[in-house]
């Protein structure tokens, strides 16, 4: 039970991002915000560890884990900021949640040696409900136009999945995420000072890029990595379709909005979704 726990404190992180935020981060580039999060979660993470371990160590992982956890927090965060500059926020984000339903997918494969069909028709409900979330109040239309967008978006779903399903399989002796997320602050960097000269950014979006990395980044990669490396995969997949509804949720709540009729549909069929896959699993997988 304590994974889900940790699988749902994740997903309250990033969905904490909309309310948080607000339009803060649209005054830094993609080049800005990598830096300036990955900067501050690599900060927050290391600090957290020496809390925790009573220890200034760095525990390095081996090559592979590396070139996973480069992949997986570095890429994917760079592929989705690149994703939603080349496409509509909506219909780019419903194609960016796609990781949900294929971490449904491949953890499917990996414990029954096949799909199962329960399970990926109730993955595909749950994705439903949360599009139907994300285009609340919006006229979504997929314009050709913005193909190159979309494809990048459809890729950060199967590199996130892949990543998660994986890091729940590779044998990593201690919590790599401070490292992974070392890793992606250097990187960043790198392509930070590559393209200088930059303006200082307001301290509103400083602000904001600084909660992205220590809250939506740091701690959910700290939490997640607990989840996908201790619960059933499948189960987790289903749970991560809340990002989008408890997104809306927290906006409404802090910034007193009103929430559809559209998104309370969406949310009661994610989790109708989640709780029929659930039961669909073997009782020993569950």
């Amino acid at each position: 039970m304590k994974y889900y726990i940790y699988a749902i404190g994740a997903i309250f992180c990033w969905a904490s991002l909309p309310a948080a935020t607000g339009s803060g981060l649209s005054g830094l580039n993609t080049d800005e915000l990598m830096f300036f999060s990955f900067t501050s979660a690599a900060i927050f993470l290391y600090l957290q560890d020496v809390l925790l371990h009573r220890s200034f160590k760095l525990n390095f992982p081996g090559f592979k884990a590396s070139l996973l956890g480069i992949w997986g927090i570095f890429f994917y965060h760079f592929v989705y900021f690149q994703a939603l500059k080349r496409a509509p926020l909506a219909e780019g984000a419903i194609l960016a949640t796609t990781w949900s339903f294929w971490i449904v997918v491949f953890s499917c494969i990996l414990q029954f040696k096949k799909l199962k069909i329960s399970i990926v028709t109730t993955a595909l409900i749950g994705m439903f409900g949360a599009a139907l979330v994300i285009a609340s109040g919006k006229n979504l239309s997929f314009d050709s136009m913005y193909l190159h967008g979309y494809m990048l978006a459809l890729l950060c779903g199967l590199i996130w999945a892949s990543f998660s399903v994986a890091l729940g399989k590779v044998k990593i002796k201690k919590e790599p995420m401070t490292v992974f997320t070392l890793y992606a602050a250097i990187l960043s960097a790198i392509f930070y000072f590559s393209s200088a000269p930059h303006n200082l950014p307001s301290a509103g979006s400083l602000a904001a890029a600084i909660y992205l990395g220590c809250i939506p980044l740091g701690l959910s990669f700290f939490l997640w990595n607990r989840a996908v490396t201790g619960g059933n995969l499948v189960v987790i997949g289903y749970l991560s379709y809340l990002t989008p509804p408890l997104a809306v949720m927290l906006v409404a709540l802090i910034h007193h909005e009103n929430v559809s009729n559209q998104v309370i549909a969406g949310m009661a069929v994610i989790i109708g979704a989640s709780i029929g896959g659930r039961l669909s699993l073997p009782s020993s997988r569950r």
